[in-house]
């Protein structure tokens, strides 16, 4: 074991006495060279060498003891040196995620984060510098620019009451709190813990939790170090991506200690099978895994003992555990479970680390007895001593007798602590936690939401591995109007799945005298809560199920095994009864968003042995049984080449008709058009040559003249409706000419954000930069290398351009797209053409009335971008209406955009061709 804690003063002695008394310990990486298993490791000396070094830079930068500096690095070998150069600094660390895709939010919440830390140096990659969104006064700096030759002299000598940590609370945007936490309280923490864990210098851990999530930060990182132990970090995505791979790990590197959410224990139990399709796994070694951030069922972590039982897994192995990041994480721990749970849903959490003492208080504060139900609060030398710069959040989280408010119900038998609840407004799903206002702010939006009447609150099932999230609203239709109620239902659905990535398990429509409301107004979760689990909105469930089937045309039983397959993947995919599923159950309508098409081709080759199934195939075939007989047509036999994807054709306004951007794919539209069911038919029209036998258009005006030709197969006559994204602008502006050439009436088109004269991008676009943009499109590489690339691959040849591009591309990511090397190389190719096309395209003429719909431009300011680019439209258009929507050019239409972007779309439709309704 290691020295006795008393020997340090900070959380940096921690390292340096790693390195002194245990320099064969360190970091495994679970990539690069050496070592048989793929793995190679960083000894703790090297560790403060780099970390050292890194100190180096930040010093020459002029930073002080006790400056804050925000670590946004996601890898374990770049976070790790860079947390450990700030504590030998004297810095404060600040570990923070990134929040991709939503620039607005993200823009807000670094704003209020410089603010809060008083205006810190942000750490990054050169990567995620190049994509961080612009905030007046935000200090950046590349992380790869700090290594300095020379290590730095002696490390700053904090005190034990210095602040050693800040963690961000995941709190609503521009609200998160930052938890101090000093060099006495994680000290304490790691003496506390270690009396539970009684690692050693033989123990290896096991991470693959992001470092802004407390527990990986403490429990797996400082722990392990605290006692010289060796230890692995692995990045989410390797477990996320490949559950088994948690346990192939743990075998491998003879993993004895690690820590989960109990969501992957059910995922485990499912896939328990698989296991050993890679080689034998052997969990001797493990002796507990620490299982904390959400409720363990007791029957999920039964099964995961058993199942893998075989496989060397000790019985008592499974370590219920509670912890906040006020608490220094795990602070309460169960090592007698399941012995001590038999009959309860839930797992107790154990008892506490020495020097934690524990109490549970009715709402006066006033200690309860054994086994009374109250709010649990704690006390101790791991308590944080409250919150950064917000002294008005500190004064509420603790008692006037010094007791920390955890905001969790508990009661406590025996001193073992059992919860029962939260008294915070949150949802706790695959160990994540989401807050109830932070849903409800997003669905309030959403047209035919009343404002004020949303509740967002947690239900679970008996026996589900997780929580699931419950939606309450109270909708503004029209007595009677199924379709409308129906579309709403759909919106929320959509809603909640494109900001989180997860579907509410139900979606309650109520009278607003149905929501409790205190005297200022706000409403009661909880007692929704308990009326839903008392069966009080049954009623209403049934009839938003009864809704449901009839909207998606009924039942129809299933015929053969492979539309009975079908039926049980759309069912397992979305929490559907497989014996109520029909074969005419459309997988949109469902709920099926593009990230699910990923898993459905993935489900579909597994399990029918389908392998290779297309995406234009779920587009162009989305019930159970069209999917079933394309399944079972000749794969080689070509498809006559028809533009119109229909996106949905339910609704009886006049339909939309939207072209396709420069890669001439049509995908980037299947989110934005599940806000249109019930509304109005929503068609996409596809290039042509991405199938067998396709020979892509020769010209700009053959493409227009196909594209007439199918929106007139499909509509006869006007009034039409068209539009385009990015460069499928310029495409709808023609197409709206020729059709008013022949005498139909065009009442919408609609530019999302594109200027009439694209020739001048076009001709910027030469093939490595269209292929480079193409693979940013795809999520092939990030923003700054779609940005560097180009010009380091000028010199090569289209093939190996290609395929460097192939080759940074994350294997998953290729494996969801079932991209090779020969389908990426005709796909960019035939996005090359399409940019040669537009390179001798010259906007002429004029339509009678446009929409243009504007957003962040790929360079230059929103302001310049409508001024001087998109105002041109002025030149062919008499009556042109420009609209403001959030996100960037390629993010408009993307999860955190589409809902606020379809209310603004929708209503200028409305608007334009007089159909509202």
């Amino acid at each position: 074991m290691t020295t006795a804690i008393s020997s340090t003063r900070t959380i940096a002695d921690l390292l340096l006495r790693a390195a002194e008394n245990h320099p064969g310990s360190g970091l495994l990486h679970p990539r690069g060279d050496a070592g048989p298993d793929g793995s190679w490791l960083q000894p703790y000396p090297e560790l403060v060498d780099e970390a050292r070094r890194i100190l180096t830079g930040l010093r020459v930068r002029g930073l002080a003891p006790r400056d804050n500096v925000v670590l946004l690095l996601e890898r374990p070998q770049e976070f790790l040196p860079a947390f450990w150069a700030c504590l030998l600094g004297g810095f404060v660390p600040v570990p923070m995620a990134p929040l991709g895709g939503d620039p607005e939010r993200w823009a807000a919440q670094l704003g209020h984060v410089n603010t809060l830390l008083d205006r810190p140096l942000v750490v990054t990659t050169e990567t995620l510098a190049a994509e961080l969104p612009r905030v007046d006064g935000l200090d950046v700096t590349p992380l790869s620019g700090l290594y300095a030759t020379e290590p730095a002299a002696a490390p700053h000598e904090a005190g034990p009451d210095d602040t050693a940590l800040l963690v961000l609370t995941s709190g609503s945007t521009g609200n998160s709190k930052a938890v101090r936490l000093t060099h006495a309280n994680l000290l304490a923490s790691m003496a506390g813990k270690n009396g539970h864990h009684r690692l050693g210098p033989d123990d290896v851990s096991l991470n693959w939790v992001s470092f802004d999530h407390v527990a990986a930060l403490l429990e797996c990182h400082l722990l392990p170090l605290y006692a010289g132990a060796t230890q692995l970090h692995v990045e989410a995505a390797v477990v996320l991506g490949e559950p088994l791979e948690f346990l192939r790990l743990i075998s491998r590197h003879g993993v004895t200690m690690t820590f989960t959410p109990n969501f992957l224990l059910g995922l485990l139990n499912a896939a328990a099978d698989r296991l050993e399709e890679t080689g034998p796994v052997d969990l001797s070694r493990l002796r507990h895994i620490i299982s904390g951030g959400e409720a363990v069922v007791r029957t999920t972590g039964e099964t995961f003992l058993h199942r893998f039982a075989a496989h060397g897994l000790r019985p008592d192995a499974l370590w219920p555990a509670f912890g906040m990041t006020e608490t220094c994480a795990g602070s309460i721990y169960s090592q007698t479970f399941p012995a001590f749970d038999q009959g309860q849903e839930f797992a107790n959490l154990g008892t506490p680390v020495e020097g934690l003492r524990l109490r549970v208080v009715d709402e006066h504060d006033r200690e309860l007895g054994p086994g009374e139900t109250g709010e649990l609060q704690l006390i101790g030398p791991m308590i944080t001593p409250g919150y950064h710069n917000n002294e008005q959040a500190t004064r509420d989280a603790f008692t006037a007798d010094g007791w920390f408010r955890s905001g969790d119900l508990g009661r406590l038998d025996d001193g073992r602590l059992t919860l029962v609840g939260r008294s915070k407004d949150s949802v706790i799903v695959n160990g994540v936690n989401y807050f109830s206002h932070d849903i409800e702010t997003v669905l309030e939006q959403l047209d035919g939401v009343a404002r004020s009447y949303v509740a967002a609150f947690p239900t679970r099932a008996p026996g589900s591995d997780t929580e699931q999230l419950v939606v309450a609203f109270h909708p503004e239709t029209a007595d009677g109007d199924e379709l409308a109620l129906y579309r709403v239902l759909s919106a929320v659905r959509s809603g909640v799945v494109m900001h989180w990535g997860f579907r509410p398990a139900l979606i309650l429509p109520l009278p607003k005298d149905a929501f409790p409301k205190t005297s200022l107004g706000k409403i009661q979760r909880a007692l929704m809560r308990k009326r839903l689990e008392a069966g009080a909105y049954r009623d209403t469930t049934d009839a938003v199920a009864d809704l449901v089937l009839r909207r998606l045309g009924g039942y129809t039983a299933p015929e053969g095994d492979t539309e009975r397959i079908l039926a049980g993947i759309y069912a397992e995919m979305f929490d559907t009864d497989p014996e109520k599923l029909s074969a005419t159950a459309n997988f949109f309508d469902l709920g099926g968003t593009s990230l699910d098409i990923l898993r459905l081709r993935s489900l579909v080759a597994q399990r029918l042995g389908a392998h290779g199934l297309q995406i234009i195939t779920v587009l162009t075939a989305p019930t159970v049984r069209e999917l079933a007989a394309r399944l079972g047509e000749d794969a080689g036999a070509e498809r006559p080449y028809d533009p119109i994807v229909p996106m949905q054709v339910v609704g009886d306004k006049t339909p939309l008709f939207c072209v396709h951007p420069g890669v001439g794919e049509v995908l980037v539209f299947v989110n934005l058009a599940k806000y249109f069911v019930g509304d109005r038919p929503f068609y996409a029209l596809r290039a042509r040559g991405f199938n067998p036998g396709e020979k892509p258009f020769e010209s700009f005006e053959e493409m227009v003249s196909t594209y007439v030709d199918a929106i007139r197969a499909t509509q006869p006559h006007g009034p039409y409706a068209v539009a385009g994204y990015s460069y499928g602008g310029a495409v709808a502006f023609e197409i709206a000419k020729v059709l008013e050439a022949q005498g139909e009436r065009v009442d919408f088109v609609g530019s999302f954000n594109l200027p009439p004269h694209i020739k001048y991008r076009m001709n910027e676009l030469d093939f490595v930069e269209t292929a480079a943009n193409l693979a940013f499109f795809l999520a092939l590489i990030d923003k700054k290398q779609s940005l560097d690339l180009p010009g380091q691959l000028r010199h090569l040849t289209r093939e190996e351009q290609l395929a460097h591009f192939i080759g940074l591309a994350p294997p998953a990511r290729l494996a969801e797209l079932d991209l090779t090397l020969e389908k990426f190389t005709a796909w960019a190719t035939l996005a090359d053409g399409l940019t040669d096309l537009g390179r001798t395209y010259v906007p002429s003429g004029s339509v009678r009335t446009m929409s243009v719909f504007y957003a962040i431009p790929l360079r230059g300011t929103k302001e310049d971008w409508l001024d001087n680019e998109l105002s041109r439209w002025d030149e062919h258009c008499p009556d042109v209406r420009y609209l403001d929507v959030p996100g960037e050019h390629y993010t408009l239409m993307g999860p955190h955009h589409v809902a606020v972007f379809q209310s603004v779309l929708r209503k200028e439709l409305d608007r334009a061709l007089g159909d509202a309704g």
